[in-house]
């Protein structure tokens, strides 16, 4: 019976256990994935913490939503994948599906796409969570066409930093607002920076609009921040969010006949629905990241499964620079 080795959760924040378990075998529609990289994210440990209801995930568990690899083979009725192929996406970690803290992994071939050619694996494993959730915040959800003004709140954290990717390249008017310390980042993007600390959001509606509001903006921030977007958005505008926590005010919103919603990214991971769409999703990356126009700004500190749990504190400190990935198999 052929192993892998795992970092297993028995329990939630619990540490990690690094040990041997049965290696899975893809059953029809899946594909058995030998992983190089685990992309890892705020929810995941939120996940691991046992503090994200809307992500349940059962433990003993392992976690690690996003992945990068190579197709050991393929279960009954694949015909995109083949042995050999590198492929990325996000995958599992969350409702009870196998994360990407082991060596291999079964994962739905929907859900996966063939990763960029000149991307790493370590880049390409940041990719997937973060990408999905600015690309239906800001095409699903916005439609963003060329010449408008877009907003991204929180542009210089995760998602925020594929958000002005995706907005620029599909032509748009981009502004991300953050703290100071990463106004050349964004500025580096193609957006114009503004920091959260100085400016009023009336200042920069009156300074970069007219004081006419922005025509789509995206929240990745939450809290307050989705009451700024209200504040900020422009007559028959469209807020987007992917963290609608708190109780607000929509008379803002409304008196600009303006238009909101929500981005649930793990929907497909938790109900089956969806799962074509975000390999999808995952091809247009994968065309963005090959026309030059898309690149995840990693954390320069490299962890493996023994020290994955530093990984997670390095995001839980808020002192990670960039995405944090997990070296899972070096090739």
């Amino acid at each position: 019976m052929p192993t892998m080795k795992a970092a297993i959760l028995e329990t939630a924040g619990a540490p990690f256990r690094i040990t041997e378990i049965e290696r899975p075998a893809p059953a029809a529609g899946e594909v058995l994935v030998k992983i190089a990289a685990s992309g890892v994210n705020p929810l995941d440990t939120k996940i691991r913490a046992g503090a994200a209801a809307h992500a349940h995930h059962p433990f003993p568990a392992i976690v690690g939503i996003d992945l990068a690899g190579v197709v050991q083979d393929v279960g009954e009725g694949v015909t995109a994948f083949r042995s050999g192929d590198e492929v990325y996406g996000m995958t599992g970690g969350v409702g009870g599906h196998q994360g990407s803290l082991a060596e291999y992994a079964s994962v739905d071939a929907r859900l996966l796409a063939i990763k960029p050619a000149h991307l790493s694996m370590r880049e390409a494993a940041a990719l997937p969570l973060i990408f999905i959730t600015a690309w239906e915040g800001l095409v699903d959800r916005a439609n963003v066409q060329p010449g408008q003004r877009v907003l991204i709140l929180g542009a210089g954290g995760g998602v925020g930093h594929m958000a002005i990717q995706i907005a620029t390249s599909r032509g748009a008017d981009v502004y991300g607002v953050d703290s100071g310390s990463k106004a050349d980042y964004i500025r580096s993007l193609g957006a114009t920076p503004m920091d959260f600390n100085s400016q009023e959001v009336g200042e920069y509606v009156r300074v970069y609009t007219e004081g006419k509001g922005f025509d789509v903006i995206y929240d990745t921030v939450g809290g307050s921040g989705l009451d700024t977007a209200f504040q900020a958005v422009g007559r028959f505008g469209h807020v987007v969010s992917a963290l609608g926590w708190g109780t607000h005010a929509l008379a803002p919103l409304s008196f600009k006949a303006a238009s909101y919603s929500g981005v649930f990214t793990l929907l497909p991971l938790l109900t089956g629905e969806g799962r074509e769409h975000h390999g999808k999703i995952m091809q247009e990356a994968t065309a963005l990241a090959e026309a030059g126009k898309l690149m995840p700004r990693l954390d320069p500190n490299e962890f493996t499964l023994e020290t994955v749990g530093d990984a997670h504190e390095l995001i839980t400190s808020r002192k990670a620079r960039g995405k944090v990935v997990v070296n899972v198999i070096r090739r």
